[in-house]
């Protein structure tokens, strides 16, 4: 590889970072896997040496467990207040029409998504409520624990680079 194809690919892995961290909020973008990508071609542009099998590893682990807890805090926010499979496709149509509508969108749509499936499906406005209240929390808490998972593997990235 010449220079300006080293500088190229070096761009390439750090858009792709930024733009998974962006994704870990989002709904809609692989977040995570964006970061492993780029934290791949990164490694790849170095010849792989300062990153190894190891640390490849590890940074897939952390992403497979960012996807896990992404889903499964999700799904246990809907399911501890019982909600029904409606309100879990209203709150996933809600993220998608959410990413229309800016921050505030993204964070108002699910649980509205949520709130519609859940009278759809039962007609009690009480349960409803509590349904998206849940459905946003996990939401939340989902996003959050991508976004450490992402911040991490970035962490795993330099240590292992630099040492």
């Amino acid at each position: 590889m010449n220079g300006s194809e080293v500088y190229l690919l070096w761009a390439l892995a750090a858009i792709l970072v930024l733009v998974g961290l962006i994704g870990t909020i989002l709904p809609a973008l692989p977040g995570v896997p964006f970061v492993f990508g780029g934290l791949l071609i990164a490694a790849w542009v170095a010849n792989f040496q300062h990153i190894g099998w190891k640390t490849l590893t590890i940074l897939a682990i952390l992403t497979a467990l960012a996807i896990a807890a992404d889903l499964l805090a999700t799904v246990l926010g809907a399911k501890r207040a019982g909600a029904s499979k409606l309100a879990l496709l209203g709150a996933a149509i809600g993220s998608i029409v959410g990413l229309f509508f800016g921050l505030v969108g993204i964070f108002i749509f699910p649980f509205i998504g949520a709130v519609i499936g859940e009278l759809i499906a039962r007609g009690e406005m009480t349960q409803a409520g509590k349904v998206g209240f849940a459905t946003w929390l996990g939401l939340l808490l989902g996003a959050l624990a991508k976004l450490a998972l992402a911040l991490t593997m970035i962490g795993v990235f330099v240590i292992a680079y630099f040492l």
